[in-house]
């Protein structure tokens, strides 16, 4: 006889908000996170709206006692373990959604895990909230809240409708983290007992801790628009222990931000349905939401949409986007960095720059790098030999035929030097240069495309690093005055750099396809680092005549 297993009950989370039609915000927003964090998500229709990823152009208010019948309808028979409000469109929906909520829960302040989205205007512009319901959210609906979750905008308007005695925040403009302290021990007077004051509208220098000005605020998208690292700073203020938390995350430019402040109410909803204290919900949903914007995507003309399933899918490296198109690389520099820096800021490399380095150091790299740039073309042919593809075959095989012409040019720099093409191809490899060959050759024999491409990309994106800076720097010797001045000019130039820019491409391809894990991403550091430390035995070898 089949056994039979008692059926599972689940956490229930519950959603008070507006239909969002564009499907990126809303309770559409709200049930896909509570899905994507095993929760069972209800939901009660305050509004429908018709907008999508440009703009908002209707809202149809559900009539307030059908919102009612709605939460009576859940409340009654399922249940929940948390609630999160959203849009609640106007005074009479606030009105009737507070009585019934005390009814529920008769004697309850604040009522157990009730999350307050203040939702009042579309990140398009839209009004969604009316003006005159401010005060009945204020009066009637904030003194049930458990966690209150405004954004800097949002936290301005609130208390600028607040009739507070002696109020702590009294600027009018929250511009510092020192002001949404204060704003935040004002909104808790309001009556919930923890608020969640979220940064995302005041980023903060990472260099300095100043805020960013206001009016660059509206350029963070334009990446064209050179600006320093930033950070967001969300402050949790808990009324009844006196504490202040900030959580700082990198502020991310992208414009894929279109249900931010439901997702991460939705979260902490779900968090606490889970069990979670609040502090930790918050912390948790806050890394799930940073996480969904991340990995967010364009659905249509305008703003992009959060990824709610980035996490059941990971992804170790988030998708090429225009604001970050090569995302293995930018990973691979970074987790690298200190053998980097090595690598791209050796001596050999400096003397190069002010044309100091010995002429028997140079003319020794030079035969050694022939022999090198060699074996470099076979691993192409063999990357070309592997592929799968005609594209990627193709890939391979130009940067082979721009190898060759490398040689050549190599070839004819030597002989300004008065080092004949039989002195190169006659000269012992090196150890260094043999260790790096051999390796770059090993990984393509036993590894897949992705793997040789990580073996060749340090020489590859390396060189080009190298030129622009060198090039570019005032520093550097320029001209007739430095006898390795062509040198820098020939890494600097187009033909070098476009061939980075396609080896660099293909590499992130190959990653796009493969979408790494995190064990897998492991390999793949490894790879990349060792041939980096070789780069590195690269130049000393040629530094010392080794």
């Amino acid at each position: 006889m089949a056994t039979v297993h008692p059926p599972i009950k689940p956490f229930k989370t519950l959603t008070i908000a507006g239909s969002d039609s564009g499907g990126g915000a809303g309770i559409q927003a709200d049930l896909k996170t509570f899905t994507s964090l095993e929760t069972y998500g209800t939901s009660v229709l305050t509004s429908i709206t018709s907008q999508n990823t440009l703009k908002v152009d209707g809202i149809h208010a559900i009539p307030a006692d059908f919102v009612t019948q709605q939460l009576d309808a859940v409340l009654s028979d399922i249940g929940t373990h948390s609630i999160k409000t959203g849009m609640l469109c106007n005074a009479e929906i606030i009105a009737a959604i507070a009585k019934t909520l005390r009814k529920h829960y008769p004697g309850s302040l604040p009522i157990p895990n009730l999350v307050v989205d203040p939702v009042m205007i579309a990140s398009s512009g839209a009004t969604l909230l009316d003006t005159s319901a401010i005060e009945t959210l204020i009066q009637e609906f904030l003194p049930l809240c458990f966690i209150l979750t405004p954004n800097v905008p949002e936290a301005e308007y609130i208390l600028s409708k607040a009739k507070l005695e002696n109020p702590h925040f009294v600027n009018g403009k929250i511009d510092s983290l020192e002001q949404m302290k204060l704003a935040a021990q004002d909104l808790a007077r309001l009556g919930s007992s923890i608020v969640l004051l979220k940064g995302g509208h005041l980023p903060f220098y990472k260099s300095n801790g100043k805020a960013l000005p206001q009016e660059l605020f509206n350029s963070v998208d334009d990446l064209s628009v050179e600006m320093e690292e930033l950070e967001l700073v969300d402050l949790i203020w808990d009324a009844k222990t006196g504490v202040f938390t900030e959580l700082r995350k990198d502020f991310l430019r992208t414009s894929s931000t279109h249900g931010t402040g439901c997702t991460l109410s939705a979260a902490i909803a779900a968090h606490l349905a889970r069990g979670c204290e609040a502090i930790d919900a918050i912390t948790k949903a806050g890394n799930y939401t940073q996480s969904a914007i991340r990995e967010g995507f364009n659905v249509g003309q305008g703003k992009g949409c959060l990824n709610h399933y980035h996490h059941i899918v990971p992804r170790c490296i988030e998708r090429p986007t225009r604001y970050n198109p090569h995302p293995l690389t930018s990973y691979l520099l970074k987790a690298c960095a200190d053998d980097w820096n090595k690598y791209t800021r050796h001596a050999f490399v400096q003397g190069i720059a002010d044309g100091t380095l010995p002429k028997e150091s140079f003319i020794h790299y030079m035969k050694q790098d022939y022999l090198f740039l060699q074996t470099y073309a076979r691993a192409h042919g063999l990357g070309a030999f592997k592929a799968r593809t005609m594209d990627e075959s193709k890939a391979f095989a130009d940067i082979v035929v721009h190898i060759a012409h490398e040689s050549q040019l190599h070839i004819d720099f030597c002989a300004k030097w008065g080092i004949t093409y039989e002195d190169m191809i006659n000269t012992p490899e090196s150890m260094a240069n043999v260790a790096y060959t051999r390796y770059v050759l090993d990984i393509g024999m036993t590894g897949n495309l992705l793997d040789l491409g990580l073996a060749i990309a340090p020489c590859l994106i390396g060189y080009g690093e190298i030129g622009k800076r060198l090039y570019n720097d005032p520093n550097t010797l320029k001209g007739d005055a430095n006898p390795y001045w062509n040198w820098i000019k020939n890494y600097y130039e187009s033909d070098y750099q476009s061939a980075v820019d396609r080896g660099v491409a293909n590499l992130e391809r190959q990653c796009d396809i493969q979408q790494p894990s995190a064990h897998r991403l492991e390999q793949m550091e490894e790879i990349f680092k060792t041939a980096t430390r070789l780069e590195v035995s690269f130049w000393d070898m040629a530094l010392h005549q080794l």
